[in-house]
């Protein structure tokens, strides 16, 4: 730390560049993140650089030039001292915090700023044995004596300091020495140091420079938050996210179940809906003058309200997007004008019998919240079913999650909260909350994380209350491509020259969940993406909305059905139909009427395995010399649990599995793999899903036990010596190639089939 200042300032000849295209050089010479990756971040908090707006607008009225030599009172982090160093002959930077002194000496060496000392000291007397200096900055009035200072400046030389204005404003003043040696003072601007939460989050070292650029430019095409698009970049949790954005931004923050007491719903209908949403507000409540705004947006800006709306002070508390749409949600429920009598519950008084006892059971604000925190549970497991079960001493709730049920066990309800869960939900599902002895299914729609998912609500009457399941169908996901379906090549290639063909039936079964809707959407996908053939679908309901392709769903209630759209859609010069599901015997023959003139048929129908399919065809009534002319393929499958590819580890085969396996030879090298357990999988050491496929490819053979009605053993044996592809093929070859764990054969595989089956014999 001496005093020889080598030149290493910008050159004295620039050539007529301004102050601002000099500063804005410099800025871009020193990105910000150089002084935030500190060895100690706790040294320096985020707030202590200050944000780019600020610092160009300082440096610039600053106007300092390459021959000058600079004080800097107050180095904090050192970005504004390197920016000068950048700019000036020479730098001299006064802090007196020794940590703080030591990281950033070591900034400063690391980026080989040679023409810059810093030196550990109050700075209140600046460092007159340095002097004089053209420019001395300080960042506070609070660590500087003016007088003393203006005495280190050059006859020419200015004095920059911040100070504090009115209202927490800061005030860039200038003071100069008049020729009669009196200071001069000179205002020259008011500087706004309130950072987006971009720059916030890139002075917490959150995100770097390049993700923040990106997510701005993705924010401005969506029209969205910047904080909106990062969330989903950064790997935190929402809590602890938007809790440190409060404490950095000195906002408050809360959650919901602290907020839903303190809400006051009628301030909402003083507010146009579109102005709240548009700048994501939700007033809370009213005291002492001041209103009470949640925001899940640290920059949304609420200068409006205080032009159109009479309130002494704004209070913004920040909370999470969750908590922002269910706080929206339970607002705006609790508006409704027959919302209080939607809310009350009557039970039978057989079901109590403590008469005095009884309470009343009403739909409270936070169930209405619960609500939606069981949904977006579900969808944040990605689970496909939540199920809502009650039993004598407690309600049981359980989400469906790669074919297994798991409980959620955060959750406590009484008897009384149970059945107000049961209320809502019937009330989100447009149900007949009175009705309670009969079952009931709904519908209802939720957005969460962009996309959008189809609820399938039913309710059922149980001994100790109402049973609720909620199946959750995405709208907007990608669709699985027929690569990723689970089938081997060869079955692949057939699956793709049946779509080609010119008429025809295909079939995808298999129990309820087991993807074949997923199977034959991605067969769709291709015919839609090709665009040579008209698709129409008749569904119920629409699982996924694509492009290109005419989507119908069935209406029960107006009498419109799988048959009703498979006859009109005949009319309307199809090149693929699909059906849904053959559920019954009309439907069944209005899908080989269709086949038969000229068009290919996809359908779903519920069996166990492709040969099975045929008996459940033939259980319809439809004459079997028609299905033998028509049936193209059989395509069944189940899912089994994919192996987390974080943590496979090739694993010992149990070998009671391989017994079954191979009861008459087991094989000496035969490898599996499973999954350990890791954060990815939540510890279950699966993740995901895949098809397990049996695909029988009708031929000859094949035709003409079907139009005999052979028995379905026999026919499964004309199916082997015919190459049908069985189950236990696919299952087997899944788990040598590491996709799947052994244990999954047992579940995916009744016991007479984990062996191989015999061919050739009826």
């Amino acid at each position: 730390m001496g005093s020889v200042f080598p030149a290493q300032g910008l050159s004295t000849n620039d050539g007529g560049v301004t102050a601002k295209e000099r500063v804005t050089r410099a800025m871009r010479a020193l990105p910000r993140d150089h002084f935030i990756e500190m060895n100690d971040p706790s040294l320096v908090l985020g707030r202590s650089i200050p944000p780019t707006n600020a610092v160009s607008e300082i440096l610039e009225l600053a106007d300092i030039q390459p021959d000058h030599k600079v004080l800097q009172i107050g180095t904090g982090a050192g970005y504004i001292a390197a920016l000068i160093s950048k700019l000036a002959a020479q730098v001299v930077t006064l802090e007196i915090n020794p940590a703080i002194a030591s990281s950033a000496q070591g900034r400063f060496n690391q980026l080989e700023l040679a023409n810059l000392v810093l030196r550990q000291q109050d700075g209140r007397e600046g460092a007159p044995d340095l002097g004089p200096f053209d420019r001395i900055l300080v960042s506070s009035p609070r660590a500087a004596n003016i007088t003393v200072l203006l005495e280190q400046l050059t006859s020419h030389g200015q004095l920059i300091a911040l100070e504090q204005g009115e209202n927490g404003s800061h005030i860039l003043a200038r003071y100069q020495v008049s020729e009669l040696g009196a200071p001069m003072r000179k205002v020259l601007a008011y500087v706004d140091f309130s950072k987006d939460t971009g720059m916030t989050l890139l002075d917490m070292g959150m995100v770097d420079q390049v993700m923040l650029s990106e997510a701005r430019r993705v924010a401005r095409e969506k029209k969205l938050p910047v904080i909106k698009v990062l969330r989903d970049k950064l790997n935190m949790e929402d809590t602890t996210l938007y809790r440190k954005l409060a404490q950095e931004k000195e906002m408050l923050f809360a959650a919901i179940d602290d907020l839903l007491p303190q809400v006051q719903p009628q301030l909402m209908e003083t507010f146009s809906r579109s102005f709240l949403d548009s700048h994501h507000l939700i007033p809370l409540k009213l005291e002492d003058h001041s209103l009470y705004l949640a925001t899940d947006d640290p920059d949304s800006n609420v200068d409006d309200v205080f032009h159109m709306y009479p309130y002494e002070k704004l209070i913004k508390v920040l909370v999470t997007p969750n908590d922002f749409k269910r706080l929206w949600t339970t607002v705006e429920l609790s508006l409704q004008g027959d919302a209080k009598k939607l809310w009350q519950s009557e039970e039978p008084e057989e079901e109590e019998t403590d008469l005095l006892s009884r309470e009343k059971t009403r739909i409270e604000a936070h169930l209405i919240t619960l609500c939606d925190a069981l949904l977006l549970d579900a969808v944040s497991e990605g689970a496909s079913d939540l199920h809502i079960e009650h039993y004598k001493d407690r309600t049981r709730i359980r989400l469906r999650v790669d074919g297994d049920l798991h409980d959620l066990t955060h959750y406590t309800l009484s008897p009384q909260e149970a059945r107000g869960l049961v209320n809502v939900i019937k009330i989100r599902g447009d149900m007949d909350i009175a009705e309670k002895r009969l079952p009931q299914g709904g519908r209802s729609q939720l957005t969460a994380g962009g996309i959008a998912y189809d609820l399938r609500i039913q309710v059922q009457p149980s001994l100790h209350g109402e049973a609720v399941v909620i199946r959750m169908l995405p709208q907007s996901g990608n669709i699985v491509a027929i690569e990723d379906l689970g089938m081997n090549p060869r079955v692949m290639r057939d699956y793709r020259r049946m779509l080609d063909n010119p008429s025809g039936l295909v079939l995808v079964v298999g129990p309820t969940g087991s993807g074949k809707s997923t199977t034959l959407y991605a067969g769709l996908s291709e015919l839609a993406n090709d665009g040579r053939r008209k698709v129409l679908t008749i569904e119920d309901p629409i699982e996924y909305s694509m492009a290109n392709i005419q989507q119908t769903w069935t209406r029960p209630d107006i009498g419109f059905s799988f048959a009703d759209g498979m006859r009109s859609f005949v009319r309307l010069d199809p090149d693929v139909i699909l059906v849904g599901e053959i559920r019954d015997s009309e439907t069944a023959l209005e899908a080989i009427r269709a086949s038969q003139t000229g068009h290919v048929v996809l359908s779903t129908l519920h069996s166990n395995d492709a040969v099975d399919a045929l008996q459940r065809i033939y259980d319809l009534d439809v004459q079997a010399n028609s299905v033998a002319s028509e049936l193209i393929a059989v395509i069944a499958q189940k899912l089994a649990k994919r192996i987390c590819p974080d943590c496979k580890t090739e694993a010992e085969p149990d070998p009671a599995i391989l017994e079954e396996l191979f009861p008459e030879e087991m094989p000496g090298n035969f490898r599996c793999y499973e999954g350990k357990g890791c954060e990815t999988c939540a510890g279950r050491g699966t993740k995901g899903r895949v098809a397990v496929v049996e695909y029988m490819q009708v031929n000859m053979d094949i035709r003409n036990a079907i139009s005999q009605k052979y028995p379905i053993a026999r026919l499964r044996a004309i199916a082997l010596d015919s190459g049908l592809t069985t189950m236990r093929d696919s299952a087997l070859s899944h788990v040598i190639d590491g996709i799947i764990p052994l244990s999954e054969l047992r579940r995916v595989l009744p016991a007479e089939r984990m062996a191989p089956e015999k061919r050739g014999v009826w």
